[in-house]
């Protein structure tokens, strides 16, 4: 197999085991149909945006250019930390992409990825945002309608609950089996009480012990120790490809996150 293309993140299918399908600008590789094989990745210095498509010389927050970066909704500071949403204030930087994205319903969740964390979605991103961060189980519990009341009600749940992935402890796997609703019972009474009558005529819940997710991943083994490549300072990278698990490949001397790489030219072979 040789393919090459401009990276996107993993496309996924939910399954026993998750099915990966790596998007190189329209073509697909099924990535996790190569477990076991020695594959290369090869970096052709050469970057598109993901959005408008310019060639830059340095890609910004997963495959922007600069001026798509500094202008589109999608890449402000409310995407990452959605309390601080603005589109109420009439300063959304795309109103339209505003309506369609976070003005929609949104899920509150709680996954054990390296450990219980909690996190928002849209609603039609479940369970494709938990594969993305490698959970292992996951659970929705909350469900309102606007983004803005989904980060308000995850920043009340950071005082109890990380919402941040080890990420080398989710590489390793190195994960216990939680009781996701009993978690959550144990701690929404007093972040109800905290809730403004705003949040609490929006919000729904919806957790059930029956409705928690367990997630498998394709993997021949996991790593004991965790060292990352970079295709910035090592533009070829080649080993056996033991697992798949969030948007890494775990190969046998190193981990690589595709989704870091958005709109970078490569080439892929497997033998």
């Amino acid at each position: 197999m040789k393919a090459r293309g401009n990276l996107h993140k993993m496309l996924t299918e939910i399954g026993n085991p998750v099915k990966y399908h790596l998007d190189l600008g329209g073509q697909r590789v099924t990535m996790s149909d190569l477990l076991g094989q020695t594959i290369s990745i090869e970096f052709m210095q050469q970057i598109e945006c993901i959005h408008c498509g310019r060639m830059t010389k340095k890609s910004f927050n997963q495959g922007y250019c600069y001026p798509c970066f500094s202008s589109l909704a999608q890449c402000d500071i409310c995407i990452v930390s959605p309390e601080k949403c603005h589109f109420h204030l009439g300063t959304c930087r795309e109103p339209d992409w505003g309506l369609a994205n976070c003005m929609q319903p949104h899920i509150i969740y709680l996954s054990n990825t390296s450990g219980v964390k909690i996190g928002i979605t849209r609603a039609s991103q479940i369970p494709t945002r938990w594969i993305d961060q490698g959970a292992v189980q996951a659970l929705a519990v909350l469900k309102v309608n606007k983004r803005y009341h989904a980060g308000l009600i995850e920043h009340a749940f950071k005082k109890y609950l990380n919402d941040r992935t080890n990420w080398r402890s989710m590489l390793k796997n190195e994960v216990s089996e939680i009781d996701l609703f009993e978690v959550f019972e144990t701690y929404w009474p007093d972040i109800k009480s905290g809730l403004d009558d705003e949040i609490l005529t929006d919000v729904e819940v919806i957790a059930s012990p029956d409705e928690a997710v367990d997630i498998e991943y394709p993997a021949m083994k996991y790593p004991l120790k965790v060292t990352s490549f970079n295709l910035d300072k090592q533009p070829r990278v080649e080993g056996r490809l033991e697992a798949i698990k969030g948007q890494y490949l775990i190969l046998d001397g190193g981990v690589i996150n595709m989704r870091k790489y958005g709109g970078y030219l490569v080439e892929i072979e497997a033998t």
